[in-house]
């Protein structure tokens, strides 16, 4: 009998039904950070030998209107939270020699104390990620020296014609997988297979340990096929006239989780779906939620079970989802903020302050164990990615008066290190993200904090 997390009613559900939150529900936990460590944003990887000459330079279509432009290092990038008259640059100019490796977009906790993490699709959209190639790679943090090791990369391709609508590369032998063609946002290995929750379709995908496609598929809502407005299937002649629901562009899977047991995906939606009929986004009571869906791996299908999880804020997002029991798991939410709050603008906006600062950047701790009536899971508290207790001085930079804050804009990366620990990491949207330090281009930093007492709701 298969383990499921969408059948268990329990006490603590019917508190929440009866509308009587536990006390700890929204409970702050302390969080240390215990370690430190950086890849340079400046980190690339050669294509493969065998890949088409053309990808051994990226970000060509990033300029104006997506038009090609193949002067390498001629166009900077600038945060895309640049204020009107004061643009913030970040150091990085495009197109680039190579395949950038960040950021970094999922991240799972493997068994050697090394990480599986994900690269996002390239420079953020179809239109201008033609010439990037999707990748994963095996990480180890060093703690001790601040430094992260690129241990493997491995590249994503389809050469036996999985896939039922057309790539990038089409017309090769080895079909590499690009950024035109997927979002990647979420990463998990179960068993002989690496499975991906990604943002255009949306779609969930595998591949084997090669990164060769071997299982693709739709998602599903209430029994019916929800797409995003950069869906493949959209622009196919079956594309259907009525959706029931809508995913917002760029709101897909940014979360999936996978059992204990690895027996289920949990793809977690980033944003509210949109109704259709109305345009408006779900919300319960005037409270925002998204849904965690439930894909049976041995059936190879959606099994119509799901969850919700409240959101705080209609404009927050989700950063990143991973189970850490048979019944718990963390996600990230987050707003769109970049920057320490601390050194925001306090007049005009200008270059050297942060003029939307970052102000809601949090872990939570889900209990699907304990879920209402109507299907919303409840959240036994959170740790403040913004208010890290940073007394010994062991942050590379980032900690003012002994608080350390974690403040860039796409915080997508959280999995359970051990009973005491958890880490987390940043997408660093290379090269428009410069949320750490003024005209400088995010590194992708990883960041071990102590949380036992946080951890021990699990108990």
């Amino acid at each position: 009998m298969r383990l499921s997390l969408f059948r268990t009613v329990s006490t603590g559900a019917l508190a929440l039904a009866l509308g009587t939150l536990p006390a700890m529900a929204q409970e702050q936990f302390p969080a240390t950070l215990a370690g430190h460590a950086m890849l340079p944003a400046a980190t690339f990887a050669p294509a493969p030998a065998d890949a088409p000459i053309y990808f051994q330079t990226s970000g060509r279509f990033t300029g104006p209107g997506n038009q090609r432009d193949d002067s390498l290092y001629t166009r900077e990038g600038q945060t895309w939270l640049s204020a009107e008259g004061a643009p913030r640059t970040t150091g990085m100019y495009l197109p680039f020699v190579g395949q950038p490796v960040q950021g970094f977009s999922g991240i799972s906790t493997l068994d050697d104390g090394t990480y599986l993490v994900l690269t996002d699709n390239g420079f953020g959209s179809q239109r201008n990620s033609a010439d990037t190639l999707l990748m994963f790679h095996q990480v180890a943090p060093d703690w001790d020296s601040g430094r992260a090791a690129l241990l493997e990369t491995t590249f994503l391709s389809d050469p036996n014609h999985v896939l039922p609508f057309p790539i990038v590369t089409e017309v090769t032998d080895t079909r590499y997988l690009t950024g035109a063609d997927f979002d990647l946002e979420s990463i998990q290995p179960v068993g002989d297979w690496i499975w991906f929750g990604e943002e255009f379709g949306p779609y969930i995908f595998a591949t084997n340990q090669d990164g060769e496609v071997v299982a693709f598929f739709q998602t599903e809502v209430g029994g019916e096929i929800v797409h995003s407005p950069d869906s493949h299937h959209l622009s196919a002649p079956s594309a259907p006239a009525h959706l029931p629901f809508d995913v917002r562009r760029s709101r897909g899977f940014e979360g999936m989780a996978a059992s204990v047991d690895g027996t289920m995906l949990y793809p977690m939606f980033e944003a509210p779906l949109l109704d259709p009929e109305t345009g408006e986004a779900e919300a319960e009571d005037g409270v925002p939620f998204v849904r965690v869906l439930e894909f049976d791996i041995a059936d190879q299908a959606f099994t119509g079970e799901e969850h919700r999880v409240r959101f705080d804020a209609p404009n927050h997002f989700v950063g990143d989802f991973n189970m850490i029991s048979d019944t718990h798991g963390l996600y990230i939410e987050r707003d769109g903020g970049e920057g320490d709050p601390r050194l925001a603008c306090t007049g005009e906006p200008m270059v050297d302050c942060f003029n939307a600062p970052a102000e809601y950047k949090r872990v939570w701790l889900l209990d699907f164990g304990a879920t209402d009536a109507d299907g919303f899971v409840q959240r036994l508290g959170y740790v403040d990615l913004l208010n890290i207790a940073d007394q010994d001085g062991v942050a590379l930079h980032g900690t003012i008066d002994g608080v350390f804050t974690f403040p860039m804009v796409t915080i997508e990366d959280v999995d359970m290190v051990d009973a005491d620990h958890i880490i987390v990491a940043n997408d660093n949207n290379l090269p428009y993200s410069t949320g750490r330090a003024h005209g400088q281009a995010d590194h992708n930093e990883f960041i071990l904090l102590y949380v036992p007492e946080f951890l021990a709701q699990i108990q």
